[in-house]
């Protein structure tokens, strides 16, 4: 299981939006983002960096209509890297939970990597925007990326007042428990982690 190349790409082509999404799960954190949208790859360099994967996106959207189909086509494309990177998941931890705490704000995730996507969102912003993005579009990332990935996903915000802290503290704390999740056992022996013998 450690010698196998866990790593791929991805691709959407709409009439709204086109995007393109290489991943190494196994990777240092080393990324190269660009979507056109500040915040987003912000959040999507930190998403990189504290799940110590390499990520390369690119996208071009709509964004003259706004940001929407930008950022839910991006959680699809890079969940469906993630999965074709993860395979049958064979040999992994399974699950990851993380704390991130940013100044006055806690926040934490927990990721089951089943192949049975849910998510649960627990995360309310006192404003309706961050700079020119709406934190609602948020949601819409986690959704697409776990529902594509195959993840249980479970997303809370315990306190905060700051609204790019919050966001920021849910993607860490997402990417870390992905990260936890999707680490090789070097227990395991290669087993599907599963006493169903199949994921799904």
């Amino acid at each position: 299981m450690e010698s196998e190349n866990r790593a791929a790409t991805a691709e959407r082509k709409t009439r709204e939006t086109e995007v393109f999404v290489a991943v190494d799960l196994d990777g240092s954190g080393d990324y190269d983002i660009e979507t056109g949208i500040g915040f987003f790859d912000h959040m999507l360099e930190a998403f990189a960096k504290h799940a110590s994967l390499d990520l390369k996106i690119r996208a071009e959207g709509d964004l003259h209509v706004d940001m929407h189909h930008t950022v839910e086509d991006v959680g699809i494309v890079l969940g469906n890297a993630c999965a074709q990177a993860l395979g049958e998941a064979r040999g992994i931890r399974r699950f990851g939970h993380a704390y991130v705490p940013m100044d006055e704000t806690l926040s934490r995730a927990a990721v089951d990597v089943s192949k049975r996507p849910y998510l649960v969102w627990r995360v309310d912003f006192p404003r309706d925007k961050i700079g020119e993005m709406d934190t609602e579009l948020f949601k819409e990332w986690f959704h697409a990326f776990a529902m594509n990935a195959g993840l249980c996903l479970h997303v809370e915000n315990l306190y905060g007042a700051n609204c790019h802290h919050i966001v920021e503290s849910c993607f860490k704390a997402t990417a870390r428990a992905f990260r936890a999740a999707t680490e090789v056992d070097p227990r395991a022996g290669g087993a599907l982690p599963s006493t169903k013998g199949s994921f799904g």
